[in-house]
């Protein structure tokens, strides 16, 4: 592993994703994180993956793709900030060409609709979701794709990150609150047994309270970033050694780019206890040198560390 630099982490917090346009910062899919100096990462996107259901959190995917600010698929330009003017006309939501893409989950939909031959699907099965949820009666209707998004409750909901700049905390801050912590919890405890427990207290409780310390002054963020710094762990338990983050392909070492923080699972509407996907932190690390991919996507590593005996 690649070792770990100075500096305030970016830290990501939900927000509305405005209705006129899909940002590229949206999540779980996307993370926008283009690399200043590297012309060849003028625009470089990591895509993150997982399911629902928990038994799929252990395939859980990240993707890397980055490109030049001249290429065959954006604008030279940036894109507006401001919306479209109302023309009073409704936004087109198929596409027009590419890949045709199943109208529940958004993969490959090689299927039809026997019926309109209009919409397409990944599967059988997402077709009969679909068909239950209204295409059953829109089917015969000219503009329903075009002006329809289906929800299935299939899809995590998607929201824009917005990104700040980490306050720092100073060492002499951290040490008041602790102290606080635990004159507040303990009240008129006697010495000895103050004494008593600072000698027992273990590596797990001083990691969760470095954890718990570290996002005190935000605790609402969803996504910290930070490329080749350290990330925070919630758990002394499952932390990855050097060894068990693999090499890039390219025989790059992978570096800690950015983690997902419990929090977001409370946007995701992932609540169902033991039938959801659930973390404590997911730790994407990525190849230090960015390797070159042509138009092409290569995978990236992520760590998944549980909450588990924590405090």
């Amino acid at each position: 592993m690649a070792a770990a630099r100075a500096g305030p982490a970016e830290l990501g917090f939900v927000e509305a994703a405005p209705a006129w346009r899909l940002r590229s910062e949206q999540f779980p899919s996307k993370l926008y994180a283009p690399l200043p100096d590297r012309a060849d990462a003028f625009h470089r996107g990591l895509f993150l993956f997982c399911c629902r259901a928990p038994p799929c959190c252990a395939g859980l995917r990240v993707f890397r793709n980055q490109l030049p600010r001249k290429n065959d698929f954006y604008s030279y330009e940036p894109p507006s900030e401001d919306p479209p003017p109302e023309t009073g006309e409704s936004v087109c939501l198929q596409l027009k060409s590419g890949a045709h893409l199943c109208r529940v989950c958004g993969c490959l939909g090689p299927k039809t609709c026997s019926r309109c031959h209009e919409a397409h699907y990944c599967s059988k099965e997402h077709q009969t979701l679909d068909w239950r949820f209204g295409h059953k009666q829109a089917c015969t209707q000219s503009d329903y794709l075009d002006r329809t998004v289906p929800d299935h409750s299939f899809l995590f909901p998607e929201f824009e990150i917005v990104i700040e700049t980490e306050d720092e905390i100073t060492p002499e801050v951290v040490e008041k609150e602790n102290e606080s912590e635990i004159i507040g919890s303990m009240g008129e405890a006697p010495e000895e047994e103050l004494d008593s427990m600072a000698k027992h207290e273990s590596k797990e409780d001083k990691i969760f309270q470095k954890f718990k310390t570290k996002i005190a002054l935000e605790p609402e963020q969803v996504l910290r970033y930070g490329r080749g710094i350290a990330p925070i762990w919630i758990s002394g338990e499952n932390i990855p050694q050097e060894k068990d983050i693999p090499y890039c392909p390219c025989g790059a070492k992978r570096t800690f780019e950015f983690q997902v923080m419990p929090q977001l699972l409370n946007h995701l509407k992932a609540d169902r206890l033991g039938r959801s996907v659930d973390w404590g932190v997911l730790a994407v690390f990525t190849c230090a040198e960015s390797c070159r991919l042509g138009i092409g996507y290569t995978e990236e590593f992520v760590w998944k560390q549980d909450i588990t005996n924590t405090p």
